[in-house]
């Protein structure tokens, strides 16, 4: 029996590949000419619903038909497992040039005549990083304008199979698809494929590959540029080379383009951030040796006589300030004075990246025709949802056509319900971090105990201190937090904003994305917030602190100071979303697409065909390049508004860079479907985004130097306290340090056992003496110290922002030559298009239209005469 199935399994096979001449890996109908634009597939499940699906699909493929598309159908017995039905789409020439022109698509009309521009003097030592000329540019440069059907012999039309690009053809397709009815159903119209798509009608929607990444197509009729893209671009080995931006943007579309174009230009950036930090953190550690402070807290006869106050009551202990030793050397490494440059000259370098970027755009904005896309993406990015549920009309008093709206009623109680959920949930992280801290000040007391009565970890009792424990622990904590919030809000956010029924496709992107930055603004940095603004700010001083819900202790900073815990804490976080996020996009769909295809390896490649192979890939979705840019933006900030703390972050940020250019490469290219082509001649409001955290950064980094750093204090007493003319910052330890009475504890805060019989002990703050009349009242140095801060910062920030302002006006947001060629092709356009009109005019004088008048005849003429001049 079992020889029997495996001798019909074979006949199966045989009949399979004798039906099918052409190779199954094709691109293209059974025809082997019509090229297949678009797939879509279904599976028969037979159930309730089976009826009401089948009659959703004879309407639609007939709506696809009756609009000109061109359909082949699959049957299940070809696929690989037997089930799934798949309908290849075809646009023949009349629907491109029809919807080309809806679309406003620009197709060339002149080969490019401005001369190319002048040879670089680095392009010798450049040209390792180059890629080649043909993989870089892999067709000329055309002046282009609006596609017109009355004027096709206007346009370089050399093929009508080839003249409009695959991007742009599926791009033509899904516009239809999203468009076209598929009945009426509870008395309202339906219509477009994603409504199918989330009904079960239909399991997918995609336009193919043009062939397999790790090897060329057969057909000469395929490019190969998966291939291309593959072998030059999506491989890690090729991490040093430039990224060919014209070639992702003709396979992907400009929208991706777009993005890898500005990762690609915020890592070149980041290189230069990357070595200034070095060389500032190489500072600290080549003058670690020299720190006064850490030689004093080191020193047996000054750090091991201050006998310092319990850090927590009652269980916690007096301890001698030379305990923490290797801990003050460490944080010398980010608090010095090198941190205050760096933060100063990252202000800067936010202002130069995003002013270059701005010239890069506009420059991509010419090469790649989205000039005037603006006006165009306003006019054609209605929303099919938009359109099916506001089911109430208004006339448009620009078109005065009748198009629906949605209430305002219905948007205030929308926007409403939005805001309060958003609220919700930004308090829950609030709430979380709370916790966070109250985890901090209970669990402190028992790393303080665990450490002392451990006898395993008292060798590296000098460098894990009970603080850096609780921030290190702490720290993963909220970082856990942190991913399990993001996994339920991407959710809702999405979930929000369709309820809000955004009316276009721009404004729905542009929500969704302010509502999950806020959040995630929230939920990454308020942990970072806490540590470098409020944690050791509250404390209170011995005999008096302050309690959280009046029963924990406020923690207070180690005596080196909060900024290494504010290292520690960005560290973490920074590094452990890089990596999460790596796995998310790499690892996690590799494994999906290893266990979809497990089947399919056993088949001969001749039955395993392009559409099934691309069936079984990742899908994209609408909201892939979203969550890319989140990423992004995300990490932009924590390298620039917490950088002060650590000026290694933008070198960590570089190499996350290479590599996830190389990631995001690759997993688009091997792991999912080839996403539908888009438009986007910018960014979008991530710009705004980044310009808005740019100026914060500014503010954060300020009060980093002024408040968590030592910095300050240390000027202040260099300058105004300090004794020793030779060596100036000697006695600043002690000076810092305020002394308590023991016996003035109160009974909740005194320690259980002072075996040493202690009278005194110290504490971080400048307070007066328990024999002074001003007893534990705050000195004229804090005021001093206080005042130099505010000073400081007014200072820091002004002087920046001057300069951030000032590089921004000298710096054009569009290049020179660029203003110059946007002249030149509008100026040559118009030209070809007026003389096509006379040449028309002439032909139809010629040929005794007497609708073609004289005056008609001489006012075209005019009017290229007056374009000349212009």
């Amino acid at each position: 029996q079992q020889s029997g199935r495996k001798y019909n399994l074979f006949l199966k096979r045989r009949l399979r590949i004798d039906k099918r001449h052409q190779s199954k890996d094709s691109i293209f109908f059974r025809d082997g000419v019509r090229r297949i634009d678009f797939v879509l597939s279904y599976v028969d499940d037979l159930n309730k619903e089976w009826e009401k699906k089948l009659e959703r699909r004879k309407e639609f493929e007939s709506n696809l038909q009756k609009a000109g598309l061109e359909l082949e159908t699959e049957d299940k017995k070809e696929s690989e497992d037997g089930k799934i039905y798949f309908v290849k789409i075809h646009a023949p020439w009349e629907v491109l040039i029809t919807y080309a022109e809806v679309l406003n698509i620009k197709v060339p009309i002149k080969e490019n005549d401005i001369p190319p521009k002048v040879e670089n003097p680095l392009d010798c030592v450049l040209f390792p990083l180059r890629l080649p000329e043909h993989v870089m540019h892999p067709e000329p440069d055309y002046f282009t304008a609006p596609f017109s059907k009355d004027k096709q012999e206007l346009y370089l039309i050399n093929d009508e199979s080839t003249f409009f690009s695959p991007s742009m053809r599926n791009r033509i397709v899904n516009y239809i698809l999203t468009r076209c009815p598929y009945g009426t159903e509870e008395g309202k119209k339906k219509f477009g494929i994603k409504r199918l798509l989330n009904n079960g009608t239909y399991t997918a929607a995609y336009p193919l590959h043009d062939c397999q990444y790790w090897k060329k197509a057969c057909d000469p009729n395929c490019d190969s540029e998966r291939h291309t893209l593959y072998m030059e671009w999506a491989r890690f080995l090729r991490f040093y080379k430039e990224q060919p931006l014209d070639l992702i943007r003709k396979y992907y579309g400009e929208k991706i383009g777009i993005y890898f174009a500005w990762l690609g230009f915020y890592t070149e950036m980041l290189f230069l951030a990357a070595v200034v930090g070095l060389i500032c953190f190489l500072y600290g550690l080549f003058t670690m040796d020299e720190n006064m402070s850490s030689k004093e807290i080191c020193d047996p006869a000054i750090g091991g006589e201050i006998i310092m106050c319990p850090l927590c009551d009652r269980d916690c202990e007096y301890w001698r300030l030379n305990t923490t030793c290797q801990a003050s050397q460490y944080s010398h490494l980010f608090d010095n004075v090198a941190t205050l440059f760096f933060a100063i000259f990252m202000g800067i370098w936010v202002t130069l990246f995003l002013e270059f970027w701005k010239r890069r755009q506009a420059r991509l904005k010419y090469q790649w025709d989205l000039v005037d896309f603006e006006e165009e993406q306003q006019q054609l990015q209605l929303r099919p949802e938009y359109e099916a549920k506001c089911t109430q009309k208004k006339r448009n008093p620009v078109t005065q056509e009748m198009e629906p709206y949605l209430p305002l009623t219905s948007q205030a109680v929308r926007f409403c319900i939005s805001g309060a959920t958003v609220l919700f949930w930004v308090s829950l992280i609030i709430a979380s971090m709370i916790a966070v801290i109250v985890y901090r000040l209970a669990v402190y007391a028992a790393f303080a105990s665990l450490m002392e009565n451990t006898q395993t970890l008292q060798p590296i009792s000098g460098l894990l201190t009970p603080q850096l424990a609780t921030s290190v622990t702490a720290s993963c904590l909220n970082f856990v937090i942190i991913m399990i919030l993001n996994f339920f809000y991407e959710r809702i956010a999405i979930w929000i904003t369709d309820m809000e029924i955004p009316r276009t496709h721009m404004e729905y992107e542009n929500r969704l994305t302010m509502k999950m930055f806020l959040f995630q603004f929230v939920n990454y940095y308020s942990s970072c917030f806490y540590v470098a603004f409020f944690k050791g700010k509250f404390v209170g001083y011995p005999g008096a602190y302050t309690y959280m819900f009046n029963r924990w202790r406020n923690e207070e900073c180690d005596p080196a100071g909060c900024l290494i815990e504010l290292t520690t804490q960005l560290t973490i976080v920074m590094a452990g979303k890089q990596i999460w996020g790596n796995i998310q996009e790499a690892i996690v769909p590799w494994i999906c697409n290893w266990w979809g295809r497990r089947k399919a390896r056993n088949n001969p490649e001749n039955l395993y065909s392009r559409w099934e192979q691309d069936h079984d890939l990742q899908t994209f979705g609408a909201l892939g390049l979203f969550y890319e840019y989140l990423e992004m933006v995300i990490q932009f900030g924590f390298i620039t508004l917490f950088v002060a703390s650590f000026p290694l972050a933008p070198l960590l940020a570089l190499m996350n860079n290479i590599l996830e250019i190389r990631v995001d490469s690759w997993k688009l290219t091997t792991q999912y479907r080839r996403p539908v082509a888009a438009k986007a001649h910018s960014i979008g409001v991530w710009q705004e985004i980044l310009n808005g955290m740019a100026i914060l950064s500014v503010v954060t980094n300020a009060f980093i130097v002024a408040f968590t750093s030592d910095m300050i204090p240390r000027l202040v007493y260099y300058y105004a306290y300090s004794e020793n003319e030779d060596s100036p910052m000697s006695g600043y330890i002690n000076n810092s340090l305020s002394v308590f009475e023991i016996s003035d504890f109160p009974e909740r805060n005194e320690p259980k056992e002072n075996p040493e019989n202690f009278v005194i002990c110290r504490y971080r703050d400048y307070r007066y003496p328990p024999d002074h009349e001003k007893k534990y009242m705050h000195t004229m140095q804090f005021w001093h110290i206080l005042a130099a801060k505010m000073a400081f910062i007014i200072i820091m920030e002004h002087v920046v922002f001057i300069v951030k302002f000032f590089v921004a006006w000298m710096i054009p947001d569009v290049p020179a030559d660029v203003k110059a060629k946007i002249k030149r092709e509008k100026y040559l356009t118009q030209k070809i298009l007026h003389e096509y009109e006379l040449e028309k005019l002439k032909e139809r004088l010629c040929q005794g239209d007497n609708r073609a008048t004289e005056k008609e005849f001489i006012a075209t003429e005019g009017r290229m005469e007056l374009s000349r001049a212009m």
